[in-house]
């Protein structure tokens, strides 16, 4: 039970700096007090009611009627105390940054030769084969 509250913490967690790292838009179409479409990712389609009221304008030029349809955009900028830049950090910190990777990089590096370090010393001698005496096999 405590591991899966844990993990249950754990996700909540990490979409809460998701969401709070998330910026987006919601367009909105109107058309009166009614909502004719509403799109997050492009721009809201509109009813065509805006069309006829320009063609009516056209045609009777001094009569100006105002149009019943309005677009309403929502902006939700992201919170940005979470991105740091390479220019903030101290320079003690660069040094640090710059020594790790150094020395995380060089450490795979290998031997010019190939040693093998038990070269020169021999097994001991057996005396009795014991997986033998014991009866001991590997099937």
């Amino acid at each position: 039970m405590k591991k899966f509250f844990h993990n249950a913490i754990s996700v909540l967690m990490a979409f809460v700096v998701l969401f709070t790292t998330l910026s987006f838009t919601v367009d909105m179409h109107y058309c009166g007090d009614t909502l004719v479409d509403f799109s997050l990712f492009q721009k809201a389609d509109d009813c065509g009611m805006e069309k006829a009221t320009e063609a009516l304008n056209c045609e009777t030029p001094s009569m100006v009627e105002k149009s019943c349809c309005s677009d309403q955009q929502i902006v939700r900028e992201a919170n940005q105390d979470l991105k740091t830049s390479f220019d903030t950090i101290s320079f003690g910190q660069q040094i640090f940054v710059a020594s790790f990777f150094y020395t995380f990089i060089n450490r795979f590096e290998g031997f010019d030769e190939n040693t093998v370090p038990f070269k020169d010393y021999h097994p001991p001698f057996l005396e009795q084969d014991v997986l033998v005496l014991n009866q001991v096999f590997l099937i």
